[in-house]
């Protein structure tokens, strides 16, 4: 959820219904891809969610190759929201509703706000023609390795 910015309703979503093989067509701008796209050279992956029509929309996940790696070991598989807040709180760990906040502050140290809102799908608060949607894309996947170089030195190495 920090690699990505995600919603804890959309990262149960991406595991449970998780079919990186798909191929599927984005309408908004006509575009087919396959639903994981790898920068293996980049050290990244983004993963089409598409859910669009809801009031928490979910474009793509932005991931880490070793994080894709982790959802491949046990996806597909349905994971009950509530087992996972419990094991946080008994662990003291950040509850993974405010993981969200915290992607967001890490993100805009290192890339534009736009390329944030746009890798968190945070479309209200985007203006997004279809040119322009193209431009997002590439600009959040330029982005996105300095955001995962950042957190790998001051967040992963604290543990």
């Amino acid at each position: 959820m920090v690699e990505g910015g995600l919603r804890f309703s959309s990262a149960l979503h991406v595991v449970a219904t998780f079919s990186p093989s798909e191929v599927v067509e984005i309408p908004e701008i006509g575009l087919e891809t396959s639903r994981l796209v790898c920068f293996s050279d980049k050290g990244f992956c983004r993963y089409y969610v598409g859910i669009r029509e809801t009031q928490k929309p979910c474009e793509w996940v932005y991931m880490s190759i070793e994080t894709l790696e982790i959802i491949k070991s046990f996806a597909p598989k349905k994971i009950r929201r509530h087992v996972l807040g419990k094991y946080a709180r008994e662990h003291s760990l950040v509850v993974p509703k405010y993981m969200r906040k915290v992607s967001w502050r890490l993100m805009v140290r290192v890339m534009p706000r736009e390329a944030a809102r746009f890798i968190q799908s945070r479309f209200s608060e985007l203006k997004i023609s279809e040119a322009r949607y193209e431009d997002l894309l590439n600009e959040a996947d330029e982005y996105y390795p300095k955001y995962l170089s950042y957190i790998r030195q001051n967040i992963y190495l604290l543990h």
